[in-house]
């Protein structure tokens, strides 16, 4: 493990006060709309990177630039670009219009005030087939920004519950990235880590839920005026819909969006278009895999991991230090399967050594990643969301989501209640 120290992770230090510390700055003191974009995110991690790359003198800079490669090129990192590229051409191809039909449908049958718990419950299902968080967002926030247009609810709190339903899935489901990566690190059975997540997962998606319905009756938009609407248009979304529950690998269930799109929108007379949007969230992407890997060349999250290993004791005291580990690691990443395989290491080291099960480490570095990355202003999933809202020609701020993001909330409760209330599982079967 490479020797660091608190000062290699100033880059980290240097893009928060870049990016929210003006965007505050401007949003509330100087009350500019939309005042967290007057400091662009790219901007904010270029200058984060130049930072890095004044750091460590004994590194030559062409090395350092051959370490910036490595972590751009790594297999997540370029899944999830292909992921962001694949999902800004459906958005562009298929439309405001296309989503509005679907909202316009989904209204018609279900009462206007159960439209934003729809949104959460179909998120829920749709993230636990496909795997992917992301893949999820881009299927249904363009939905959420119809509903919330039609119905009289509030954008941010349609996307959040699509953006909360999404984490649901990313964190529970058997081929999600983050449940791979758990599972292989601390060596143990997909089915134990799911049972052991489901029960910290479950109430928390319920109390989420609950808090929605409980918004949604207070709000009590007015019966949503009735809008025609194209079955035709309808089609690729449905059809990414079917696939999404299905399980089909997310970049065919793009695929067959944007083929029947062309079609849709060709069939009924609309014009197709490209989307740039996703071309700035691909550059954050880059930037952010870029940084992380000067960070980690410069000991910054040695700096993190021995920390957290010094800090807690006793057995629980373990397993909040082992949530707390990716958590950071997360928030310096913004990638949530990268922090997960970074803390795998020393989080299984601390579960031998604190008596943690390996299902249990694995459960809470799956859900301690889900509730940071949830949550997170420059994570890919806020990202793909504002971008998905910025195409379809709406305004809408990562903060004004967050405000709205119920479920990683109520994760981190249900997560809380795991460690220091509910006894030992392990521990409660051997008694029995």
């Amino acid at each position: 493990m490479k020797k660091g120290k608190p000062s290699a992770l100033l880059p980290i230090a240097v893009f928060l006060v870049f990016y929210l510390g003006f965007g505050i700055y401007s949003e509330y003191i100087l009350k500019i709309p939309m005042g967290f974009y007057n400091i662009p995110i790219v901007v904010s991690f270029l200058t984060a990177i130049l930072v890095a790359c004044l750091q460590n003198r004994s590194v030559p800079f062409e090395e350092k630039l051959a370490l910036m490669g490595q972590g751009i090129g790594d297999k997540n990192i370029i899944t999830m670009l292909l992921i962001f590229l694949a999902a800004g051409t459906f958005v562009g191809v298929v439309g405001r219009s296309s989503a509005e039909s679907v909202a316009y449908f989904m209204l018609s049958w279900i009462p206007a005030k159960y439209a934003v718990a729809v949104l959460f419950v179909v998120a829920c299902f749709v993230s636990t087939a496909m795997g992917t968080s992301v893949g999820t967002i881009t299927l249904l926030v363009p939905i959420a920004a119809a509903v919330a247009e039609t119905s009289g609810f509030s954008l941010a709190l349609c996307v959040a519950s699509v953006m909360g339903g999404s984490m649901f899935g990313d964190n529970l489901s058997f081929i999600s990235d983050t449940t791979i990566a758990a599972c292989n690190g601390q060596g143990c059975e997909m089915k134990d880590k799911f049972r052991e997540n489901f029960w910290i997962a479950l109430p928390a998606a319920l109390a989420a839920l609950a808090l929605i319905l409980v918004i949604s009756f207070r709000q009590a938009p007015g019966t949503p005026i009735v809008h025609e609407y194209h079955l035709l248009q309808m089609v690729p979304y449905l059809l990414v819909l079917i696939g999404g529950i299905a399980g089909i690998q997310v970049f065919v269930v793009l695929l067959i969006g944007i083929a029947s799109g062309a079609v849709s929108m060709l069939g009924t007379g609309q014009t197709t278009r490209c989307t740039s949007g996703m071309f700035e969230t691909c550059m954050v992407a880059i930037l952010v895999a870029a940084m992380c890997a000067l960070i980690r060349e410069n000991g910054g999250f040695t700096v993190l991991l021995r920390a957290i290993h010094k800090i807690f004791r006793g057995k629980k005291g373990g397993q909040l230090g082992v949530g707390i580990l990716v958590a950071l690691l997360d928030i310096a990443t913004a990638n949530n399967t990268v922090a997960i395989v970074m803390a795998n290491p020393i989080a299984k080291q601390m579960s031998e050594d604190y008596g943690i099960t390996p299902r249990k480490t694995a459960s809470l570095l799956d859900t301690f990643s889900c509730i940071s990355q949830g949550i997170l202003p420059y994570g890919a999933q806020m990202l793909v969301a504002i971008s998905a809202v910025h195409e379809l020609g709406y305004e809408l701020s990562a903060f004004e989501i967050m405000a709205n993001l119920f479920y990683p909330g109520m994760l981190l409760v249900s997560s809380l209640i795991f460690i220091f209330v509910l006894p030992d599982r392990k521990n409660a079967e051997n008694n029995a």
